[in-house]
């Protein structure tokens, strides 16, 4: 457990419409189980935050879904929320039947709840609100929502509420990608359910990116069970050069000897071999196994943050938790040497260096990143609120 002596300071504001201020109107902190509802002024107040990147959201039926990035540093913020009716409510909606609808829903929810024990636990409550726009001759399906979705996680006990912002799928390449903001509340159960869920909300925070992050700002990576290795790209030594690949294919494909060769699979002058050649992969990765040095890794910017740079990848290695048999089917596994075994090893690749990130493991642009393997696999369906603490002690 990591304790931080720090300042807080409080955002606060007034939430209105273009007539009037609006009480009653919920007030979330993103990522978080903070939250609170204006007052009869339309006032809200969220105190005691430290310093840290906050996505404010702001929800009242009949208007449209609100929110705000804000940044605290070294005071408290005020600001004026503007709400805009929700034309759709005014009006009769006549949804379409879509038979591809079902087939649609469910791959969303393979790729934004996940698919590991956890998700199998979590439910979306409305995916009335969803929209599909199938794009065919591009191969990419744009999903998007008219208002906050709810989820149900009975594996962690929370309800989620998660503005989605965004959310892509390209058929052709099986790359997809989502962003929005999720507000936590915990669900209410016995003591049995209570245990069963403190038991598994400490599974998901451990060897989680915001555990990482966490551990790397306290500099405690190795004592939280991290280990840091660069994993670099490059060129394939068993691999000849695009410009005689293309010439020999050439060769071999044209003028009076071209269907001789064409039937010819042996040899390494054959056509087969060349087609081979192209289809190896340009790079290969290498693995660097000397630890990376957290104080050559990691900088303090301020007081209250830290950044992160560096070239190749990282590679991070978890020991305290193992890679299930679901996971290794998943085709997010990486690579790894064989006294690696089962580990839970991600990859993370820099955007838009340098990272700069929180002591609550929260990062300052999360674009900045790209993960692969296991963090890559863990979705909405593992994720804690930022403000979780786990209850064993380090």
């Amino acid at each position: 457990m990591y304790t931080f002596a720090q300042n807080t300071y409080s955002i606060s504001g007034i939430v209105k419409d273009k007539k009037e201020t609006l009480p009653g109107a919920a007030v979330y902190v993103s990522g978080y189980k903070i939250a609170t509802v204006t007052n009869n002024e339309g006032k809200f107040i969220l105190p005691k935050l430290a310093p840290g990147n906050y996505d404010i959201l702001v929800q009242m039926i009949g208007y449209l879904p609100y929110s705000k990035n804000i940044i605290v540093s070294d005071k408290s913020i005020n600001f004026e929320v503007l709400l805009i009716e929700n034309a759709t409510l005014l009006k009769e909606v006549v949804i379409k039947p879509d038979p591809n609808r079902a087939y649609y829903i469910a791959l969303f929810k393979d790729f934004f709840i996940g698919k590991t024990s956890n998700a199998n636990e979590c439910e979306i409550l409305n995916t009335n609100v969803l929209n599909f726009d199938d794009d065919i001759p591009n191969s990419l399906l744009t999903i998007r929502a008219s208002d906050f979705l709810l989820i149900e996680n009975k594996a962690l006990g929370y309800r989620i509420k998660y503005l989605l912002k965004n959310f892509e799928f390209n058929y052709r390449t099986k790359i997809f990608y989502y962003a929005g903001l999720s507000s936590f509340e915990e669900l209410k159960g016995g003591s049995v359910k209570q245990k069963k869920w403190l038991k598994n909300r400490e599974i998901a925070y451990n060897g989680s990116i915001q555990h990482f992050f966490k551990s790397l700002y306290a500099n405690k990576v190795t004592e939280e069970g991290f280990v840091i290795n660069k994993i670099s790209a490059i060129p394939n030594p068993a691999r000849k050069p695009d410009s005689l690949i293309n010439a020999s294919i050439k060769r071999l494909t044209s003028g009076p000897n071209g269907l001789t060769q064409v039937l010819t699979f042996n040899g390494a002058d054959s056509l087969s071999y060349w087609l081979k050649q192209r289809k190896e992969p340009k790079e290969v990765n290498i693995l660097n196994r000397n630890d990376v040095l957290i104080d050559t890794l990691v900088k303090s910017f301020n007081t209250d943050l830290k950044t992160m740079n560096y070239t190749d990848a990282l590679y991070i290695i978890y020991k305290n938790e193992r890679e299930s048999p679901a996971f290794n089917s998943s085709g997010f596994k990486q690579t790894r040497p064989p006294d690696l075994t089962n580990y839970q090893i991600s990859v993370i690749d820099i955007l838009e260096p340098p990272v700069s990130f929180y002591a609550n493991g929260g990062i300052f642009d999360p674009r900045s990143l790209l993960y692969k393997g296991f963090w890559a696999y863990e979705k909405v369906a593992d994720l804690v609120p930022m403000d979780y603490i786990p209850t064993t002690k380090k």
